[in-house]
């Protein structure tokens, strides 16, 4: 479930976050307070690391954190890596996010606070503001997203200039409180899976 990496990386998890057991955890990773990582998912700070995730974010089902190569023969690829706060990472994840179900965030890629990723999306070399929703089965892919926009299911975004003309989150946006309801579901299955104590697989016998 959580290994170390060739390099001899140890995740980094807080206490009160929760790892399934049929979750991979990899390397050179720190998961923050709270957070839920679901059944399936992968993230893997190998390749590519550091990878953050912040508190209260949820990482879930068949989920996949990874990243392109960020140092090769003791050099940084510049280019892979994401920067936040004076620090440098692969894949950075802010605090709040919501990553759905087999969401895919591949590095260099950076996610900011309290946005929402939906089920079977892309984000690869991009950044996400904070406060965004990126709806179900969206490629977003070279680009930057200001903070407070959504993009459509089913987008291919790839060209600045269309991500620049996003449409703004308003209070009539039908999923503008979506984030706010998973993070909370969410928080609470990380509390609730802490305190149910360590999985126990149970065999049954045939009759």
């Amino acid at each position: 479930m959580i290994h170390k990496n060739i390099s001899g990386h140890q995740p980094v998890i807080e206490t009160s976050a929760y790892v399934h057991p049929l979750a991979a955890v990899i390397g050179n990773v720190f998961i923050g307070k709270r957070v839920m990582v679901s059944p399936c998912a992968s993230v893997r700070g190998d390749e590519g690391q550091p990878l953050f995730i912040g508190d209260e974010s949820n990482v879930q089902d068949g989920v996949v954190i990874h990243a392109l190569e960020t140092e090769h023969e003791g050099k940084e690829i510049e280019q892979n890596l994401v920067e936040w706060d004076g620090k440098k990472y692969a894949v950075y994840i802010g605090g709040r996010v919501s990553l759905a179900h087999q969401a895919h965030i591949h590095g260099p890629a950076f996610v900011g606070d309290d946005t929402f990723v939906g089920m079977k999306s892309l984000v690869f070399k991009s950044r996400v503001g904070t406060h965004c929703v990126i709806e179900p089965g969206c490629i977003i892919l070279g680009v930057t997203i200001a903070s407070g926009r959504y993009v459509p299911a089913g987008t291919t975004l790839k060209d600045q200039a269309a991500a620049d003309n996003l449409p703004l989150i308003t209070d009539d946006y039908t999923f503008k409180s979506i984030n706010k309801e998973v993070v909370r579901v969410n928080t609470g299955f990380a509390d609730g899976y802490n305190k149910t104590g360590p999985f126990i697989l149970v065999k049954y016998e045939s009759m």
